[in-house]
């Protein structure tokens, strides 16, 4: 399978099961809402840096574009199910769908974009397994 296509896919569920998350909280527990949302996008750099860090670091051919290409297909993803399982939480309507894939869709994608693009700057950074650097230091 396509190593962008893996990427993107876990990305986009993992970050509309966040939303989901979010807004389960902010409707069982409303006081909670406001700190919990920072968390949440919290988990999601989180994972973007590690993920890309690791992909960097056993020397991923092309893990720029993969990542770009990932991020492209984890933030329409990540608005539908997000959308989907809002409305098992708050009764979200299908109405909600166009923004999921516009705005939601763009915010999503840029943050997989960047986090990864840190975590692969970061996994550059790192020493191999047999104590060399990356030859060149490119994405």
């Amino acid at each position: 399978m396509r190593t962008w296509l893996v990427r993107g896919f876990w990305m986009g569920l993992f970050h509309g099961g966040v939303q989901t998350g979010t807004s389960a909280v902010s409707v069982y527990s409303p006081e909670a809402a406001s700190s919990i949302r920072y968390i949440a996008i919290a988990l999601v750099v989180v994972i973007g840096l590690l993920w890309g860090a690791l992909d960097a670091w056993r020397q991923l051919e092309g893990r720029g574009m993969v990542w770009f290409i990932a991020a492209l297909v984890a933030g329409p993803l990540a608005g539908i199910a997000s959308v989907i399982g809002r409305s098992l939480v708050d009764q979200t309507g299908l109405e909600e769908l166009w923004p999921a894939l516009t705005g939601g869709a763009a915010f999503t994608a840029l943050l997989v974009m960047t986090t990864s693009g840190v975590g692969i700057a970061i996994g550059n950074a790192l020493p191999q397994p047999d104590g060399s650097r990356q030859p060149d230091g490119t994405l």
